[in-house]
């Protein structure tokens, strides 16, 4: 699962320092008596890969569609760009530039390229589908990531190959997956990465983010983690029995 958002114009692609483009802050969901997220803390800066860690159930899935506007956060506050932000439904989200790829595919068989790619955000002109915009975005769209085995874009889903239904839902094999993840940093995106394939991971992330049954207990630098630390947090919430503590934080350091 991808969760990329677009970066704001005259955003580093480097990462520099600067005001993250989304930061979640003290963000609470609970599902009836059920609480699924507590205070959690995140930030999502423009360029840079962050890499959700987590075991089964502890929360990943409820943070990234609440980013995503599926769910509604009880408490806490999203901020993009700065601003705060009320994200009530997925167009919410998209409007802001926010989109997610399930690993799942999700495509609609009896549809063609375009109708999928704009499936539920169709671009309309005059108050009619503007296709020809929307095939040309579509077109783009493919060239860019590199998708070039289709006959068309006009094709229906149902007829492409296992490994052409991926191209179209932007979840191709897993060497494509991280190439496009990282062309999509490069160009100064904000991408969200959640993966249970650690190698995948620390390929790719530049960040950490790690939830423990709902709790945000480890974020930062991917330097300051390894493969080890990354399981122990996931497992018990610590890393060699310490809560997680910033490369460079310990007293005595400048």
């Amino acid at each position: 699962m991808t969760e990329v958002n677009e970066a704001p114009k005259g955003a580093s692609p480097a990462g520099d320092g600067a005001e993250p483009l989304m930061k979640l802050r003290g963000i609470d969901k609970h599902f009836g008596p059920v609480q699924a997220l507590y205070g959690v803390n995140l930030d999502l800066p423009a360029g840079q890969v962050t890499g959700l860690c987590g075991d089964n159930g502890a929360g990943k899935s409820v943070l990234t569609r609440t980013i995503a506007g599926v769910h509604q956060p009880d408490g806490g506050q999203i901020y993009f760009e700065g601003q705060p932000v009320h994200i009530r439904s997925t167009r919410d989200a998209s409007a802001l530039g926010i989109e997610t790829v399930y690993q799942d595919l999700a495509l609609a068989d009896n549809l063609d390229i375009v109708q999928n790619m704009f499936l539920g955000r169709e671009r309309l002109r005059r108050g009619l589908l503007d296709e020809d915009a929307m095939e040309r975005q579509a077109a783009e769209t493919l060239s860019t990531l590199r998708v070039t085995t289709v006959r068309s874009i006009r094709q229906p889903v149902a007829s492409l190959s296992g490994g052409q239904r991926q191209s179209v839902a932007v979840v191709v094999q897993t060497r494509s997956v991280l190439d496009l993840i990282k062309r999509l940093r490069d160009h100064g995106l904000a991408v969200m990465v959640v993966s249970h394939n650690l190698n995948d991971v620390f390929e790719v992330a530049d960040r950490i983010a790690v939830l423990y049954l709902g709790r945000m207990v480890a974020e930062g630098p991917v330097a300051d983690f390894d493969r080890q630390s990354v399981v122990e947090y996931q497992t018990t919430g610590t890393a060699s029995g310490r809560p997680y503590e910033p490369a460079g934080s310990a007293s005595g350091e400048g």
